[in-house]
């Protein structure tokens, strides 16, 4: 176990630096809040950030809000007028977050909703050119039906906690309601032929698909 928190340190002091309102994010979401892992995190806010960064989006979709952190990691890659849509289920959790957005000085760049994703998605009547899915497990599937035909040719869809705690391998959870919709979740975008697709074991699992040209 100690060489794998001092490779964690070395993977962290050899990468960016964390932004000082990113740094506050994730120390004040781990005092307040009983689920903190729910935070991105410094090295996967930096991919999340060099991803935006690649592909320069004008539009950006992110399925669970949380706190904020990786809506502001996301946001560093926009185009100097385009837009993060935002998703949050959590009425109690959307005004902290917004808060963080302030101190950013986002506002303009960060769009938030609160609600059901589902039935919000479809309002906005839009494409995008990045689409994050972190928000309830047991609806990814859904969100994957709902995302996949406004995603840009060439835009990047991400998904986190596809590993799920390695449950996903782990025949005592093969009934499990949630570790069956993330299965289902991973096979709909490895069998899609629309899009290259790549899980990375970063935290809980990471998915990267690029929808084809």
């Amino acid at each position: 176990m100690g060489s794998l928190i001092n490779l964690e340190q070395y993977i962290e002091l050899h990468s960016t630096p964390e932004l000082s309102i990113l740094s506050k994010i994730y120390r004040e979401t781990n005092v307040r809040f009983l689920n903190p892992r729910m935070v991105s995190g410094h090295i996967q806010g930096l991919l999340l950030t060099m991803l935006s960064k690649m592909i320069n989006p004008d539009l950006i979709l992110e399925i669970g809000t949380f706190t904020g952190y990786s809506a502001i990691c996301l946001a560093q890659g926009l185009k100097p007028k385009g837009k993060l849509h935002t998703i949050e289920v959590n009425d109690e959790i959307s005004p902290i977050a917004n808060g963080y957005f302030v101190e950013a000085g986002l506002t303009d760049s960060i769009i938030e909703h609160v609600g059901d994703a589902r039935k919000i998605i479809p309002l906005l009547n839009c494409n995008f050119d990045l689409i994050f899915i972190d928000g309830e497990k047991n609806e990814y599937p859904e969100y994957y039906q709902i995302c996949v035909d406004i995603l840009n040719p060439g835009g990047l869809l991400i998904a986190d906690n596809v590993l799920w705690n390695e449950k996903i391998i782990d025949p005592n959870f093969k009934e499990d309601k949630t570790t069956k919709a993330i299965l289902r979740f991973n096979k709909l975008i490895h069998d899609d032929t629309r899009f290259e697709n790549l899980i990375l074991p970063i935290r809980d699992g990471f998915t990267i698909a690029r929808k084809k040209l």
